[in-house]
Parts: C-alpha cells; sequence; structure tokens
C-alpha cells in the first residue's frame, strides 16, 4: 500500500539511532511492536517489558520508530515480519531507531485529567457498585497498600487515643503531686506552731514525707514527658508524612490507569475502523498521537513503580517502628510507675507518726495566747467601737481574760 499522507508529527522530533541487544534465554529482547502495513507507514515500539535485555539496557523507549534490523530496513513490512526477523537472529540483535521526543505535558489531555477523577470516584467504591455502574477496579482492589493504608489508619487512632488517656491521666497526677504538696505545707505549718516537741516534729517529719512524695511525682512527669514527646512524633510526623506518600503513590497510580485505559480506548477505535475497512487519520500518518500515549503510559508506569516501592519501605518502616516502640514506651511507664508508687510507699512508711499525743488544751491556750498579743482581727464592729471611744469599761473586759492565760502557760 502507497501512503500518500505526510507524516503528522504534532510537533515532536525523532533522532536516529542503533542499539545492540544480547537476547535472553527465551530468544527474546523484550520489546512488543505495533503499527506497520499496510495501515501505519511506520513501525513502532508498544512496550518494554520488565527485567528484559531491552529494559535493561535503557535505550528504547515506548513510541520509539523501528527502522532496521542489523541494517535491513523494515519500511512497508509488518509488525508480525519484523517480529520474525527479530526472533531468527540468533546471537546479538542491532536495532535502528528513531529516538521520539515526546514531552510528557504534552500528553496529559483533559481527557487523561477527567480519566483521573473517575478512577479517584471509583476507588471508594465497592466492588459491586463498581460493577453494576460498569467501573473496572480489578488493580485497585487486589492493591495490597489499601489495605496497609486501613492499618495505618487503624493504628493512627490507636496512638492518638493512647495520647490524650496520657496527657488526662499526667494532668490528674500532676494535680495529685500538688495536692501532696499542698498537704506537706499545711503539716509543716501545724508543726511549727505546735509548741510540744515532740507532737512539732511529727507533724514536720510527716509533711516532709507529703512534699517529698509531691517531688517523686514530678520526676515520674519529668521521665513520662520524653516518652508523650516520641509518640506525639509518630502520630504528627510520621504518620502523616506516610500518608503524603501514600497519597502521591495513589495520584501516580491514578494516572498510570488513565493512561493504560486511554491507550484500549485508541486500540479499539483502530480495530473498528480496520474492521470496516476504513482507514484512520493517526494511524496513517504515523500515529504518533498514540504513540505520546505509549510514551507517557511507560513513563507512569515508571513512577508509579517507583511511588509504589517507596510507600512500601515506609509503611515497613513504620510497622517496625510502631511494634518496637510501642512495646518499649509501654514498658517504661509501666516500670516509672511502679518505682514511684515503691519509693511513695517506702516514703510513707517511714513517716509513720501515729499516733500523736497532743496536748489539746495547752495547745489551744497556746494559740490564744498568740491571738491576744497579736488582736483578733475579726472581732465585731460594736468591740472596735469600744475600743476607739475609748470606754474604760470594755478596755478592762478585753485586758482581764489575758491574765489567767498567762497564769495557766507559766504553770501558776
Amino acid at each position: 500500500m502507497d501512503f500518500d499522507l505526510e507524516e503528522d508529527r504534532m510537533g515532536m522530533d525523532a533522532i536516529p539511532g542503533s542499539v545492540t541487544l544480547k537476547k535472553d534465554a527465551q530468544n527474546l529482547i523484550g520489546i512488543s511492536i505495533g503499527g506497520g502495513a499496510p495501515m501505519c507507514p511506520c513501525l513502532y515500539i508498544v512496550q518494554v517489558f520488565d527485567n528484559t535485555p531491552a529494559s535493561k539496557d535503557g535505550t528504547l523507549a515506548a513510541g520509539d520508530e523501528i527502522v532496521g534490523v542489523n541494517g535491513k530496513s523494515v519500511k512497508g513490512r509488518t509488525k508480525v515480519e519484523v517480529a520474525r526477523t527479530i526472533q531468527g537472529v540468533k546471537s546479538d540483535v542491532v536495532i535502528n531507531y528513531n529516538k521520539l521526543q515526546a514531552d510528557p505535558k504534552q500528553g496529559k489531555t483533559l481527557d487523561i485529567v477527567m480519566k483521573k477523577a473517575k478512577h479517584r470516584v471509583v476507588e471508594h467504591l465497592s466492588s459491586s457498585t463498581a460493577d453494576a455502574l460498569g467501573l473496572s477496579r480489578a488493580i485497585l482492589c487486589n492493591d495490597l497498600l489499601v489495605k496497609k493504608l486501613e492499618e495505618l489508619e487503624r493504628t493512627h487512632n490507636m496512638y492518638k487515643g493512647l495520647m490524650e488517656h496520657s496527657k488526662r491521666l499526667l494532668r490528674s497526677f500532676y494535680d495529685m503531686s500538688q495536692t501532696h504538696k499542698a498537704f506537706g505545707d499545711l503539716f509543716a505549718v501545724i508543726g511549727a506552731r505546735e509548741p510540744q516537741p515532740k507532737a512539732c516534729e511529727a507533724f514536720i517529719k510527716f509533711g516532709d514525707a507529703h512534699r517529698t512524695v509531691e517531688k517523686y511525682g514530678i520526676r515520674l512527669l519529668r521521665t513520662v514527658k520524653p516518652m508523650l514527646a516520641d509518640l506525639g512524633t509518630f502520630l504528627s510526623k510520621a504518620i502523616p508524612d506516610t500518608r503524603l506518600t501514600i497519597r502521591k503513590y495513589a495520584d501516580a497510580k491514578f494516572e498510570y490507569l488513565s493512561y493504560c485505559l486511554k491507550v484500549k480506548e485508541m486500540d479499539d477505535e483502530e480495530y473498528a475502523y480496520a474492521a470496516l475497512g476504513e482507514p484512520l487519520y493517526r494511524v496513517e500518518t504515523g500515529n504518533y498521537e498514540y504513540r505520546l500515549i505509549l510514551r507517557c503510559r511507560q513513563e507512569a508506569r515508571a513512577r508509579f513503580a517507583k511511588m509504589r516501592s517507596d510507600v512500601m519501605v515506609k509503611m515497613e518502616l513504620l510497622d517496625q517502628k510502631h511494634v518496637q516502640d510501642i512495646v518499649f514506651q509501654l514498658q517504661r511507664l509501666v516500670s516509672t510507675f511502679a518505682q514511684y508508687h515503691k519509693d511513695s510507699h517506702t516514703q510513707m512508711k517511714d513517716a509513720d507518726v501515729f499516733p500523736i499525743e497532743v496536748d489539746i488544751l495547752k495547745t489551744t491556750l497556746s494559740y490564744g495566747q498568740q491571738e491576744e498579743f497579736l488582736g483578733d482581727e475579726e472581732e465585731d464592729d460594736d468591740d472596735d467601737d469600744e475600743l476607739l471611744t475609748g470606754d474604760a469599761g470594755a478596755e478592762n473586759d478585753s485586758v482581764e481574760p489575758v491574765e489567767p492565760f498567762i497564769g495557766n502557760l507559766l504553770g501558776d
């Protein structure tokens, strides 16, 4: 068939070159070929398969035109004939090609963006709903990272609940420590005012014990605080970073699936025209649009594979950190509380000063004496008026109770 139409390169250039590939044990170089007679004026690479001589070499890419095999031109031949020619070579194969200089941005059309949006919607549909709508979820349902993401969400919720509960616990524990300190200060004041030596010593010792327990509590809080900070780092940095990587991976996956769907639509279009015996303009002019999409699909697949590898590594590291940290931090938390209770129990056991013998009468009179000499600021208004007017009778009434108190304190 003669090709009367000129090639429509859509602004893309092609640079000639050649590469020598050594066949593998299956007598293959790892490429699939498209185009060729009788519909297309050129033959091109549709796909480069992984772990093959072509992929390991890295020279050939999807969309590149094949112009010769071992120096012989393949112009005007079918893709089946070219494939047989390559298979017929027993040793190394020299592929002459025209490297397609394609800009991936040119292939990212509005149609691709809409397909990505559709895949995002399908991602959140159940299998039955997707099937009812005629949407395929085969690739998405078999993605193990979907389950990994669900596990990550459960881990995040567990750590969030653990952090909130720990903060409430430590806040209550701090309040309890302040109560111990208040008790210690109160007993110290009582001991300082107590005139009886034994009772004074007992109250002060009991107050010091409460103050020491409060110090044990502050020490516990200082020990636990870095543990919570570490858990907070895991919750606020490690998990969100992994989520961001997963979102990037999902975007790369949706883009790759969109190009796959676009290639399938273009293949179906070619088959439909071929079945009708009708020419297709883009095919007759070199099929550059199709080759551009093939190149974009290959690059999107490479990004998808790289992101998938990165996500798997991060998820594995996150799982290890989760298992190791949760065990270590819980053991540390339990041991810290156990040490606190042990020290507090020992301290309070040593401060067992009860029963305390106190002469209530003597203590009461002592406090009464101090109040008489310092003056009672809480006297009622009537007594204040009498003191201000200098009433002799009131003055005698206010002075008379002092003499019996002094006599009692001196033992008269």
